[in-house]
């Protein structure tokens, strides 16, 4: 069964029909290119050098997310199991990768909450001021004034979540979703 952005799961399952499509595309391209060569006709050798060239562009498209989200796996079910009782309180999404002009960004567990999105980042690669900015500026251009604070530390992660109160206690619950569903579409 397929995951959807921000499920448990995503990332590995992601992985897995990237790859799959990227090995179709580049089996095609392989066969192109060999019919093309045992083709005696100059028109036949023509049509399967565009084929070959067409086929490249979608071949590509599929490769690039593969490509920058190789090194990011789906956390362990223990962490998993750690963040699920707090999906009583606000929205967590799961598995998001969020690319930026200058930066990949993985983030394990984010909590979607109206006073703004608290996100677990494993990786310590990540500028993390860097890419609290530039996410902001996203959820800014398209009218959200969410706050966004990148946490490279489980434990903090953790501490974080339990200050939080839960969403139906706070005013701006709307704000909240339209926060989600932006976070989810400016992730791969």
């Amino acid at each position: 069964m397929q995951k959807r952005k921000g499920q448990y799961g995503y990332r590995d399952s992601n992985r897995k029909i990237w790859l799959m499509v990227t090995t179709v595309f580049v089996s095609a391209i392989i066969l192109q290119v060999l019919v093309r060569n045992l083709a005696h006709n100059q028109a036949a050798e023509n049509i399967l050098t565009v084929m070959a060239i067409l086929t490249v562009l979608p071949m590509a498209n599929m490769a690039s997310p593969l490509i920058a989200a190789w090194n990011y796996k789906t956390p362990d079910r223990g962490f998993y199991d750690k963040v699920t009782p707090y999906e009583d309180g606000f929205t967590i999404l799961y598995d998001l990768i969020v690319t930026t002009k200058d930066q990949i960004i993985p983030i394990d567990a984010a909590a979607v909450h109206p006073i703004g999105v608290f996100a677990y980042c494993p990786s310590q690669k990540v500028d993390t001021e860097k890419a609290q900015r530039e996410m902001e500026k996203l959820f800014l251009s398209d009218g959200l004034d969410s706050h966004v604070l990148l946490l490279n530390s489980e434990h903090e992660f953790f501490m974080c979540l339990d200050r939080l109160e839960p969403a139906s206690e706070c005013d701006n619950s709307q704000m909240a979703q339209r926060t989600a569903a932006l976070l989810k579409n400016i992730s791969m």
